[in-house]
């Protein structure tokens, strides 16, 4: 702690401020005689619409047998985790999304729920199942028809045929639309002939193609009639029931990863391998036995996407693990920081308790505040998916919406988890470096995360040209006055927030003292302007550099759009974080309790305020926010995290983890029972009269 400020004697000057009196800080709300949270209330919150089954799972994978043992083997971890998706089965698991004609429940929104709770145990756990129900089996089931299902499904859901999900390319990753893998049909045998034509076309990264898969779900390019009608799916046998590679199938191991080594990736080719008619997944478009072919959606373009849109569930999926994962670090590190002492006032009195040093509120709890905003807008977008994988919402629009939130919100998530947990891991010091603590661990199963299901940047690109698309309707059909308005509007940068913020961000004397008029100034509404202003300015800025591209040849057109790509995704982002924002609000609002509002509240503030600090420069640039109220955010910061600080232990109990699910040492208690150890040492042996003098005390003589 070389940067904390230097602590005295003196007493906190206010309950919420310590002012140089991090020994006498209050450590609880009750301390601060703070309004104190309803722990259990805001548990609810946090596991939110399916937090029945959340608590289901969670239960579940109290048993040892789900957890992960830190530095066992690759071979050992494969074997251990295909044995619990086994126990996964017989605990009724892989039941919840499948139809009732399954002996399933036909519930896709508690069948997320419950799955992102695995990464409690073992995010190889989690990850192995998504791929054989989330991806493998959601394949047949959303690409497939009553045919398909009858035949597979049983076996899917009671694991006798563990699959992998065959669409990403050693040469193509994200760009599906480009894979060289294809599938040509012939009429005399009605087969289709999967091929592999090149090096680069080799499925690869596949969970369950190493070893375990017996059967996968191959995305390919289908050719009937000399004529390609683009990228479609096909069930396709690879290994016989002893293990056996079938003919003509080629696997090979990844081996071993940066993370998630439970899970047997491989690679996957294909020498002219022959599978019936039977076998395309044909929800979205079929080939007769004489080899035609026919679709309900006319555009190969649109198929494609509505084929994509239907294995969404993966995104969503990934953006609660993300949350539960970065939720279960910062417990760990928080919990550790109340409890683990370091250095004194340099007066002689007893170690500073980390969590009082106000370097480390200012590390850890606008992190803590983000993780709660990913908590709210997560089950946002996992009522969506389950609206729309239901059938209640099932429309091209509501789909087209699903797939951007989800877009939107996983890349934030998994990012977050990633600079979170390595932030939470240097907050505990050597001991956060310990395997046993789970935080190194932790950081290598997510560290993929970001590139699963769709590399971030990408993801945000999509959403970026949603944005423009949403942005471009404003002005369909609008007369060359309204435009010219809207031109002048622009220009004096007053487009969808007008001149009020721009006022208030000039006035900051007005209010008084600095802090007094930040309070006043950002609370709700001007942080929703601020963060909402942010988004469409951007969007239109975007929309400006890219108009002239209408006239343009493609390659020109293309070399401009890539010129604003970055601005593009950028947007985007900011988008994400305003959607997230948004729905802590709405999360804030449906709590009735005063004094669990009220720290919520000041909790929510501190992540708008954390948004906002992270990009003061676009904020001063733009001339969003004078100067002087920019420099008065983060003095801001610092007084909302000193205001936490006594509810930080209370926030993190509220995730609800048990001891079974957090599994480090350092937050069982075993620190705080070492230091009163230590302290009760010190005290004994001053009152002994036997303690030594310190050098210092001899030179005052």
């Amino acid at each position: 702690m070389a940067d904390a400020a230097v602590r005295t004697k003196k007493p906190a000057v206010h309950k919420n401020t310590p002012a140089g009196g991090a020994p006498t800080a209050p450590h609880t709300a009750a301390e601060a005689s703070d309004p104190r949270i309803d722990i259990a209330a805001v548990t609810d919150l946090l596991l939110g619409t399916w937090g029945e089954t959340r608590r289901e799972a969670r239960e579940m994978i109290k048993d040892p047998a789900f957890w992960r043992i830190e530095g066992q083997p690759m071979p050992e971890h494969r074997e251990r985790v295909l044995t619990q998706l086994h126990l996964l089965v017989e605990h009724g698991g892989s039941r919840r999304a499948m139809p009732e004609k399954f002996g399933g429940l036909n519930d896709n929104g508690a069948n997320l729920a419950g799955f992102q709770e695995l990464v409690l145990a073992d995010p190889s756990l989690q990850i192995k199942s998504g791929v054989q129900w989330g991806l493998f089996g959601s394949a047949v089931f959303q690409l497939g028809t009553e045919k398909h299902h009858d035949k597979w499904m049983p076996g899917i859901t009671d694991l006798s045929i563990p699959g992998a999900f065959a669409m990403t390319e050693t040469g193509h990753g994200s760009d599906v639309a480009s894979i060289g893998t294809t599938a040509t049909y012939d009429p005399e045998t009605e087969e289709f002939v999967i091929h592999t034509p090149f090096r680069g076309a080799y499925k690869d990264y596949l969970g369950n193609a190493a070893l375990h898969g017996k059967a996968a779900t191959v995305f390919a390019q289908l050719i009937t009639g000399g004529v390609n009608y683009g990228v479609h799916c096909f069930f396709v046998p690879i290994r016989d029931d002893e293990g056996a590679m079938l003919p003509g199938i080629i696997s090979e191991d990844d081996g071993v990863k940066g993370g998630l080594n439970g899970i047997d990736n491989g690679r996957l080719a294909f020498d002219q391998v022959r599978v019936p008619r039977f076998n395309l997944l044909d929800r979205y478009g079929q080939v007769a036995a004489d080899g035609s072919y026919t679709s309900d959606i006319p555009t190969p373009g649109r198929r494609f996407f509505t084929m994509l849109g239907a294995l969404v569930q993966g995104r969503v999926s990934l953006d609660g693990a993300a949350t539960t994962g970065t939720a279960l670090a910062l417990h760990i590190a928080l919990t550790y920081a109340n409890q683990r002492r370091q250095f004194d006032s340099g007066a002689g009195t007893e170690e500073v308790v980390l969590l009082d040093y106000g370097k480390h509120q200012r590390r850890l709890l606008p992190l803590l505040a983000q993780n709660y905003a990913q908590f709210f807008s997560h089950d946002e977008l996992l009522k969506k998916f389950d609206a729309v994988f239901s059938g209640r919402t099932d429309t091209p629009e509501e789909r087209e919406d699903l797939e951007t939130l989800a877009a939107a919100l996983k890349p934030l998530s998994t990012w977050n988890a990633l600079s979170t947990i390595q932030e939470a891991r240097e907050a505990c010091g050597g001991s956060g470096f310990l395997a046993e603590n789970r935080m190194v661990g932790l950081h290598q199963d997510l560290d993929v995360y970001v590139t699963f299901e769709g590399d971030n940047n990408v993801l945000l690109q999509l959403v970026g040209k949603r944005l423009l698309s949403d942005y471009a309707k404003q002005f369909k059909g609008k007369d060359a006055a309204a435009l010219a308005r809207f031109a002048v509007g622009h220009t004096a940068g007053k487009v969808f927030h007008g001149a009020g913020l721009r006022q208030l961000g000039q006035t900051v004397t007005d209010f008084g003292s600095t802090a007094r008029s930040i309070e006043l100034g950002l609370r709700t509404d001007q942080q929703h302007e601020l963060l909402a202003g942010r988004v469409q300015q951007m969007v239109a800025d975007v929309a400006a550099a890219l108009r002239p591209a209408a006239k343009l040849s493609p390659a020109e057109a293309a070399a401009l759009f890539n010129s604003h790509q970055s601005e593009l995704i950028e947007a985007a982002r900011a988008h994400g974080e305003l959607l997230q924002w948004e729905a802590f609000t709405d999360g804030v609002n449906r709590v009735s309790d005063e004094g669990t509002k009220q720290v919520l509240t000041w909790l929510r503030d501190l992540f708008g305020l954390h948004l906002i600090e992270k990009h003061l420069a676009w904020y001063i640039i733009n001339g969003r926010l004078s100067t002087q109220r920019a420099a008065s955010v983060s003095r801001y910061i610092d007084r909302l995290a000193a205001r936490l600080r006594p509810h930080a232990q209370d926030l993190v109990d509220a995730y609800g983890f048990a001891p079974e699910h957090v599994r480090a040492p350092i937050a069982s208690g075993a620190e705080r029972t070492r230091q009163d150890e230590a302290r009760e040492y010190y005290r004994a042996l001053a009152a002994s009269g036997t303690a030594p003098v310190s050098e210092k005390s001899l030179k005052k003589k």
